[in-house]
């Protein structure tokens, strides 16, 4: 409907990914320095559809033909050099492919989703009984998961990092689909992944007669409520469509740091509810919480303080940034 890359000062760069690199126009609006490293980024998914992601001040907004463009795209646009009135007309143009966009969310919907069937490294299944694997069963202790949640790995018999990890097997369909490696010790980086973009953690944890389905971004928050985790603090379009095979309330419980909190308008977007409870200062997301509070107090604070409210939202954004 209309070419956003037109609208894009400066040179573009098309990556391998399928990206569209430029310098993102949104950093300077932001408090953040001019980027200069190419670092925002435009993905299409067919002729008209597309989302963008600054991998620099974490901005992201998002087009899809038969909706009106939202606060975040005008916002978008706006630092592109489009005028208003024109982005309001194209908002308007949207709206005539309605029909459109049901029939193509419809058919996505119905798409099999599949992954690839993953081997895990080769070491040994956490045993309690195993006197070798207690600093790892100490570990989930001390995180409140459950050690038979999962067919946890450990590799103590490895050299290097890898003696002092915990292997987590990402399920589908009770297919090992990837994994995560969680380190022990203190070094950068704590995790290593092997996933597939789509796949959201935790998808086999819901039962059928369940309503609601909590989403956070950590898998040792979902693990300690039994919920989905994203792995990171974006949802792309693929995990919304394998959350939407759930066919239930998604509820997203984001970090509580500048990332996190950004996803929110994200999850608006899809139709999710939004929970930020009160929880004290020092906690920092739900597996915090659980450790804190416990279980069962957490899962309630979190569905008592669920919104799809956006300014009940950016409210308690704003109490949460400032400490209180």
């Amino acid at each position: 409907m209309f070419d956003v890359l037109s609208l894009l000062p400066g040179k573009k760069k098309l990556t391998g990914g399928g990206w569209h690199s430029f310098n993102a126009v949104c950093c300077s609006h932001r408090g953040h320095r001019p980027d200069i490293r190419m670092r925002g980024g435009i993905k299409f998914e067919g002729q008209n559809n597309w989302i963008m992601n600054c991998f620099n001040c974490r901005f992201s907004c998002s087009f899809t033909l038969g909706r009106t463009i939202n606060e975040k795209t005008r916002q978008f646009l706006v630092w592109c050099g489009v005028d208003i009135e024109q982005i309001q007309l194209w908002s308007l143009e949207s709206l005539k492919y309605k029909d459109l966009l049901d029939f193509t969310v419809t058919k996505k919907v119905r798409e099999t989703i599949k992954f690839k069937t993953k081997e895990l490294p080769e070491g040994e299944l956490l045993d309690a009984a195993n006197s070798k694997h207690q600093v790892y069963i100490d570990y989930l202790n001390n995180r409140k998961i459950p050690i038979d949640l999962l067919p946890f790995v450990v590799t103590p018999n490895d050299e290097g990092r890898n003696n002092n990890r915990i292997v987590i097997p990402y399920l589908y369909k009770k297919n090992i689909v990837g994994h995560t490696s969680r380190y022990l010790d203190s070094r950068i980086p704590k995790y290593i992944n092997d996933q597939e973009a789509g796949y959201v953690f935790g998808y086999d944890f819901q039962k059928p007669d369940w309503q609601v389905c909590i989403l956070t971004e950590g898998i040792f928050d979902a693990m300690s409520i039994n919920g989905c985790a994203l792995t990171r603090n974006t949802i792309n379009d693929e995990q919304a469509q394998l959350l939407a095979q759930l066919n239930r309330r998604i509820i997203l419980v984001p970090d509580r740091d500048t990332a996190g909190l950004d996803i929110c308008e994200r999850a608006l977007e899809l139709g999710y509810s939004v929970s930020l409870p009160n929880w004290s200062i020092d906690v920092k997301d739900v597996n915090d919480a659980v450790i804190k509070y416990g279980r069962l107090p957490t899962l309630l604070s979190i569905l008592q303080s669920a919104t799809m409210s956006k300014i009940k939202i950016e409210l308690r954004k704003r109490q949460i940034v400032k400490g209180i």
